[in-house]
């Protein structure tokens, strides 16, 4: 079974990039985008927003707008020559109805970019990852309230983006759920998202070789335990160097869920890296996925190969 690779770092933001706001999942409260927007503008970076960033899906609600409008909302950004990144809006659900719309050869000739977003975004890192080998940011979204609300979340999404070698190591204030280092290449994102990607065209079959990041929310511990045990049994987690656990936002409580996570984690006889302070939680890091690194669950520490961004 083939090992995850390194994947191709698009270019660190300079002053004045420009960068697209899309939302290809859940609809947007019209004052959160105003106050991402004013975070990013403080940036000294350009955003310019999707046509449909907030539209509304005519029958369910919890779309942002149409499949067709959320897919060409993201193909128009990541195509257009004068836009240097593209960060989702939010999450929520959606992005699996469209990313079969997208045209990727279209996109692979646009040439690398930055794409940040987590939660339903999962479907998107992977697919980037498959289709156009491109390392991709796990971090907060324009819209998110966390972010727009957190002065460490933006400070090190900012710092990932401008000056990346500033953040080669990222540290967490967790534990080791099993203590030990290891080496790989980071990929990974919401379990609930990877989970259900199993066997479609977009996801990589197996983690072999690489440091999974892996959190949720609002997830009773049955339905992780679900989770878990289906990447198990499908060979996701065959030769995994590593794993990064972090946020379980509105789930049980995190003695239950630890519990559940030393059960069907612990006999991978890998390094397990807990708390470590990424996904829905307040103050969230952004991780790159792509990138070869070095965990320390002792140490509560991921230190890069090189930085996130070329």
């Amino acid at each position: 079974m083939s090992r995850v690779e390194a994947l191709r770092r698009p270019a660190r933001l300079a002053p004045g990039a420009r960068v697209a706001v899309v939302a290809p999942s859940g609809p947007i409260p019209e004052e959160r985008l105003r106050a991402g927007l004013d975070v990013l503008r403080g940036w000294d970076l350009d955003p310019v927003v999707g046509p449909h960033v907030l539209g509304r899906h005519g029958q369910f609600g919890y779309l942002a707008g149409s499949d067709a409008d959320r897919a060409a909302d993201l193909q128009s950004a990541w195509c257009d020559p004068a836009v240097d990144a593209v960060i989702c809006a939010r999450g929520g659900y959606g992005a699996q109805r469209m990313v079969d719309l997208l045209d990727w050869e279209a996109m692979r000739a646009a040439g690398p970019k930055v794409l940040v977003g987590f939660s339903d975004i999962t479907a998107l890192h992977e697919a980037f990852a498959v289709r156009l080998g491109l390392v991709t940011l796990h971090g907060p979204m324009a819209a998110g309230v966390d972010f727009v609300k957190s002065a460490r979340a933006q400070n090190h999404l900012r710092a990932t983006l401008f000056a990346p070698e500033t953040v080669r190591t990222i540290h967490s204030d967790g534990t080791a759920l099993v203590p030990g280092r290891a080496r790989g290449i980071t990929l990974g994102g919401c379990l609930s998202l990877l989970a259900a990607d199993l066997g479609t065209p977009h996801a990589r079959p197996s983690a072999r070789g690489g440091l999974l990041c892996l959190e949720d929310v609002g997830e009773e511990t049955y339905r992780l335990d679900r989770y878990l045990t289906q990447l198990l049994r499908a060979g996701r987690l065959d030769g995994v160097s590593g794993l990064l656990l972090g946020s379980w936002a509105e789930c049980e409580p995190y003695d239950g869920v630890r519990a559940l996570l030393a059960d069907r984690l612990g006999g991978l006889g890998v390094p397990v890296a807990e708390q470590f302070g990424f996904g829905h939680c307040a103050d969230a890091l952004t991780v790159p996925f792509g990138v070869a690194a070095e965990l320390d669950a002792d140490a509560g520490t991921l230190t890069l190969d090189e930085p996130a961004l070329s």
